[in-house]
């Protein structure tokens, strides 16, 4: 695993974390509004932080791409976490380690060895037996899926943008997806303050750590690696989201989750363990 692979793996934690943070803040917020807040103060920090860097016009028009495709993500995401647990939501989120491939063969003309297809293939049986081994979605797990196909074409998207600047592409992504989660939020949900400092620590959490500082990672760091193996370091976001709702939320897996969590590790280091 190469510097960039080890950085994208840390900020896959990251995002992991962000499962039990947003279940419990949805208790007390709207979740479109959620994501306005959370990207909000994500866009402001990266002005405070970076300033005219981060307002560069060349990536104006691929930001607003990305933009789209992480409101779909984080919008079926966050929706369909109103009704699913933070643990099936972390896991079916991963399906992006099935979709990624085939979107980046026919966006960027990559091809897979049998190397690639033998990982695809231990993740994918990891995912299934995490989720219950079961093909029966309640409504929240068939937004997850939609929310894991808007995610694989943002990283294929992040791979085919990534002679671009990195600091100006992560801002404009950032700002479109919270204009498309405010104009959602004020048009079809009630808007809502919390007096409570309980969900503004979620907010805060999601904005600073899995926005700021990881998309910019992200961006940066995704050019040195191909887009599927990038989806395949990701997948192990569900295995970083259950221990952060076994440790908030007392959430337990049974055991054929759990030996579907080594399997997407496994699967995981069959893809990385030897540079091409």
């Amino acid at each position: 695993m190469n510097r960039s692979e080890a950085i994208l793996l840390g900020i896959t934690a990251i995002w992991g974390f962000t499962f039990p943070a947003m279940k419990v803040s949805l208790d007390y917020l709207p979740p479109i509004l959620f994501l306005a807040y959370r990207f909000g103060i994500a866009s402001l920090l990266m002005l405070l932080i970076f300033r005219s860097k981060a307002l560069r016009m060349e990536t104006f028009k691929e930001g607003f791409i990305l933009g789209l495709t992480l409101f779909f993500g984080h919008g079926f995401q966050i929706v369909g976490l109103k009704y699913t647990t933070a643990s099936n939501s972390a896991f079916i989120t991963s399906l992006y380690v099935v979709f990624t491939p085939f979107i980046a063969y026919f966006l960027l003309g990559d091809r897979l060895n049998l190397r690639d297809g033998a990982s695809l293939g231990i993740a994918l049986a990891g995912l299934y037996l995490i989720s219950g081994a079961s093909l029966n979605f309640n409504y929240g797990d068939l937004l997850t899926v939609l929310c894991a196909l808007s995610f694989a074409f943002q990283i294929v998207l992040v791979q085919r943008f990534g002679e671009k600047d990195y600091l100006s592409l992560a801002f404009w992504q950032i700002t479109w997806n919270f204009v498309f989660s405010l104009a959602f939020a004020l048009l079809f949900e009630p808007f809502v303050v919390p007096t409570d400092p309980l969900p503004w620590t979620g907010v805060l959490y999601t904005s600073i750590f899995a926005t700021v500082i990881a998309f910019t990672l992200q961006v940066k760091h995704q050019r040195n690696t191909k887009a599927h193996k990038a989806a395949l370091i990701y997948s192990s976001e569900p295995i970083f989201g259950h221990i952060a709702a076994f440790l908030t939320l007392g959430e337990v897996l049974s055991p054929k989750g759990y030996l579907g969590a080594l399997l997407i590790m496994a699967g995981i280091w069959n893809e990385v363990r030897s540079r091409e």
